[in-house]
C-alpha cells in the first residue's frame, strides 16, 4: 500500500455524500489491490482515532464516513441548525416492526400493529427508510418491503446485527 494510495482514499472518503464501501473504491481505482485498500481505510481508521480530532472514520451502512464526533454535537448544531428527521410514534413503532423483521409483507406489519399502515409505510418510503425487495410468492403478490441504507446511516448501525436486542431495550426502559 502507497502513501498515495492512502490520500487518495482519503479524498474519495471526504468528498462522498454517502459512505463508501471497499468494493465501490475498488471500481473507482482498478489498479489498486483489494487489500491494499482495506489495509488504506484500516491505517486511516486508526489514524483519526488516535488524533481525537474532531470528526472520525466510521463503518457505517456498508461503508465508510467521515462523521464528527458526538461530544462536539452542541457546537455543530449550533452551526447548521439541522432539522431532525422527525417520525411519529406510528411511524417508529412501523419502522421498528420492519427492521427486527424484515423480510416483512404489510398484511404481517398491520397484524403486529393492529392497524392499517399503508399511509405510515408510504412515508417511510418517501424518506427513504423503507424499500421494497420485491413481490412474496403468494395469492395477490404482495409487496415485500425491508430498511435501507439511509436507515443505516440515520441510526448511525454498520449493518441490521447492530439494532438492538429486545433485552437491551428492554434494560435501557427498566432504567427509566
Amino acid at each position: 500500500m502507497t502513501e498515495e494510495l492512502k490520500n487518495i482514499i482519503e479524498s474519495l472518503l471526504f468528498v462522498a455524500d454517502s459512505p463508501l464501501s471497499p468494493d465501490r473504491i475498488r471500481k473507482i481505482l482498478p489498479h489498486a489491490e483489494f487489500s491494499g485498500i482495506k489495509q488504506a481505510i484500516d491505517q486511516l481508521c486508526d489514524e483519526y482515532e488516535s488524533r481525537k480530532g474532531g470528526f472520525t472514520l466510521t463503518e457505517v451502512a456498508g461503508g465508510f464516513q467521515f462523521r464528527t464526533r458526538p461530544e462536539y454535537s452542541e457546537w455543530i448544531k449550533r452551526l447548521i441548525q439541522p432539522h431532525p428527521t422527525r417520525l411519529s410514534k406510528a411511524a417508529l413503532e412501523t419502522l421498528a416492526i420492519i427492521a427486527y423483521r424484515q423480510p416483512i409483507i404489510r398484511s404481517d406489519i398491520e397484524h403486529i400493529r393492529g392497524v392499517d399502515s399503508g399511509g405510515i409505510i408510504r412515508t417511510l418510503m418517501e424518506r427513504k427508510l423503507v424499500r421494497i425487495l420485491g413481490r412474496k410468492e403468494i395469492p395477490g403478490r404482495p409487496l415485500i418491503y425491508a430498511t435501507t441504507k439511509q436507515f443505516l446511516e440515520l441510526f448511525n448501525l454498520k449493518d441490521l446485527k447492530d439494532l438492538p436486542t429486545p433485552r437491551e431495550i428492554e434494560a435501557l426502559t427498566d432504567t427509566k
